[in-house]
């Protein structure tokens, strides 16, 4: 038996990441050779995008693919960015290493992190044609540009370089390229059309990427071309230090070996965000450590004892230590405005909601859900409505059914809302698209190809509670909608009929035409109100202008309030009724006497805008009458507002600061975030 054994240890060896990958390409999205194009497409943009929003370079991409051998279901890909560029030194590992990469210890919203993702794309290609990835790199401080074809020894998980040398890069028109990466590879794979397709991809890349302008050229050589729409890059976010919530032990066992800190509540202050000099003490006190001992010296068990309390398992005088929430400048949201613009250059529709909720917190990583709905024209209302997902501006393009998103969205019974839901349960039937977006410095995915969401308890019910808010405004659309076309159906209805029989009672009894005011007045019995939001092109501003028309009997007081984009730097001018700020992004007006018959006009504009960064204003009002065309205010969620600005101001604090309300307890997850829309209630 001893024999066998000594002959069972000599056949064991440790095999290479590389090789691992190799032999299951499937973890990586390379399972089909329909992904397999869309997988390396998906590697080469995020790469790019995310090279040139570091280097706060405006995106311009162009992807390319042709067919190569057709019975062999061949493809080359080309992509061209106008990014930074990479050294030549550090080409060979960028490309040619698993497992190389700047994202992986930064905990920070970016789209890659592991290091895998065109690193698989070449050995991918490299194992179905046989054929090394051509690179052209070209950086701004150098005259000329790297080429190099690299491949992978997958035993070593090295590089192999070949046919090395230094151009002059020019592009398709002659003109000379300045900075940017250039990747060839040829790979085996099948173009589809689609849903599931390399141009749904690029179309979903683009709505959350307004910034970027991305090109697509198929197969067939038919040319696909989405614009930039904004000029606005994504916020540049900073790395954040581990918060104790999200620590494992071997982690925190770690990181006392490795520190030189020589007091442990200096370890504490220095190596955890949202830890003050107060919750370092409490800390150490709750797990018996004198504040004075070196972290380096710390042994398992005390190691374990910190740990415990860091997630509230030992308190201190019977109370969990509270910890300020980690810092959100981690997180780079998209932004209502720039949803709305992006889904608007995709999809044509009359309505659009958005929404950006406030930063969370979820086992000590801080996340952000952001949802829009568009709703109308060019959506086919007898099926289920699109859902796009995804996760720190990346498309999900497959495991819909599995992933939390769509779950969060199949929680919520759509038909009060407006859409058919067979049993209120599933995706939804009608003429609307969801997006949902979430930005977070640890997005957990099912699995290495990063197709779905995971379940997380605090994620659902943020995108939930958002979700819930999207439906109460298309309802409150479409019920205004409704009673809009309703209300002037019956107006034009009473100002042809009425006129007319005026003018021939008036012929017949030879008496003067009577005024008809009056009488249309009490026949109507409503107030109305019509807004107005349009792009001036001569000035470059919004304008908008609302009417509200009282055709009752009686003098009528308001108060009229509107929501306007103050968070995306919009400004008010040319409000001549002057008015006040109610909260953030609410502006009201006192409109004390309006009498039968009579309409009272605002008119204001909205500058720091671009055109189609707003297209539509909601009002509401205050006043006992009912008004058609505007939504009667919810003062709780006008509180809900100034509370959640109030909340957003806390989380924002530097962590040194020390006030209770700041504080989270350590027993919990995160802090609840709350809508930051207008209207409903929660």
């Amino acid at each position: 038996m001893s024999g066998i054994a000594t002959k069972m240890a000599k056949g064991q060896k440790q095999i290479a990441i590389s090789e691992f990958f190799e032999k299951n390409k499937h973890f990586l999205g390379f399972d089909t050779l329909q992904r397999s194009i869309i997988t390396a497409v998906k590697e080469a943009v995020d790469n790019s995008l995310d090279a040139c929003e570091e280097a706060r370079i405006l995106p311009d991409i162009n992807i390319k693919i042709t067919k190569v051998d057709m019975k062999r279901d061949i493809l080359e890909l080309q992509s061209q960015d106008n990014g930074p560029g990479i050294p030549q030194k550090s080409i060979e590992k960028v490309f040619g290493q698993l497992l190389f990469g700047s994202r992986f210890h930064a905990i920070r919203q970016s789209r890659g992190q592991q290091g895998i993702g065109i690193t698989g794309v070449v050995m991918y290609g490299q194992l179905t044609t046989g054929k090394p990835t051509h690179v052209i790199s070209k950086i701004a401080s150098e005259s000329t540009a790297a080429v190099v074809d690299i491949g992978i020894d997958t035993r070593k998980n090295k590089a192999i370089k070949s046919n090395q040398d230094r151009m002059i890069w020019e592009d398709d028109d002659g003109s000379i390229i300045e900075h940017g990466l250039r990747v060839i590879t040829r790979m085996k794979g099948k173009y589809q059309r689609g849903r599931q397709s390399v141009f749904q991809y690029l179309r979903m890349t683009s709505i959350v990427n307004p910034h970027a302008s991305i090109t697509f050229t198929d197969p067939e050589g038919e040319t696909f071309h989405w614009p930039r729409v904004s000029e606005k890059l994504p916020t540049k976010v900073d790395s954040i230090k581990p918060h104790p919530h999200g620590i494992e032990l071997g982690q925190l066992q770690r990181m006392c070996k490795d520190s030189s800190d020589s007091r442990m509540t200096v370890f504490l202050r220095q190596n955890f965000s949202g830890v003050s000099m107060r919750a370092a003490k409490e800390l150490c006190d709750a797990a018996d450590l004198d504040v004075g001992a070196k972290p380096r010296l710390l042994k398992p068990d005390h190691v374990r004892a910190l740990l415990e309390s860091f997630q509230g398992e030992r308190t201190n005088n019977g109370k969990a230590v509270k910890l300020l929430a980690p810092p959100t400048n981690c997180l780079s949201p998209i932004e209502e405005i720039l949803i709305k613009k992006g889904l608007s250059k995709t999809i044509d529709s009359k309505f659009i909601a958005t929404m950006t909720r406030v930063p969370n917190v979820s086992h000590g990583n801080p996340f952000q859900v952001e949802v829009g709905l568009i709703f109308g024209e060019g959506l086919g209302g007898d099926k289920p409505v699109e859902i796009l997902r995804f996760a720190n501006r990346v498309p999900l393009m497959y495991q819909q059914g599995g992933c939390l998103l769509t779950k969060a969205i199949e929680s919520i019974d759509w038909r009060q809302y407006g859409l058919d839901q067979a049993g209120g349960r599933g995706v939804p039937k009608g003429q609307a698209a969801i997006l949902i977006h979430l930005a977070s410095t640890n997005v957990q995915f099912t699995s290495e190809a990063k197709e779905a969401l995971s379940d997380n308890e605090s994620v659902f019910e943020e995108t939930r509670k958002a979700m819930l808010e999207m439906g109460r405004g298309l309802r409150k659309h479409l019920e205004k909608k409704k009673k809009m076309a309703k209300t002037r159906e019956k107006f034009e209805l009473i100002n042809d009929i009425l006129p007319a029989i005026a003018a021939k009672s008036a012929a017949i009894l030879n008496r003067p035409v009577p005024a008809l005011s009056g009488s249309i007045t009490k026949i109507m019995s409503a107030v109305i109100c019509e807004e107005e939001t349009e792009w001036n092109r001569e000035t470059k501003i919004t304008d908008v202008k609302i009417t509200l028309f009282n055709y009752t009997s009686r003098a009528r007081s308001y108060s009229i309030l509107v929501n306007w984009p103050e968070k995306a730097g919009a400004e008010i001018t040319e409000n001549e009724r002057g008015g006040r700020k109610e909260a953030m992004g609410i502006w009201g007006w006192k409109i004390e006497t309006l009498e039968p018959g009579e309409k009272a006009l605002i008119e204001y504009s909205l500058t720091g805008l671009e055109k189609g960064d707003w297209t539509e204003t909601e009002v509401f009002f205050r006043g006992s009458q009912d008004v058609i065309g505007a939504t009667k205010l919810d003062e709780k969620m006008l509180t809900q507002i100034r509370a959640d600005e109030a909340a957003l101001n806390q989380i924002e604090l530097p962590e040194e600061e020390d006030e209770e309300e700041d504080y989270l307890p350590s027993t919990v997850e995160g802090n609840p975030g709350q809508a930051t829309l207008f209207g409903g209630e929660q």
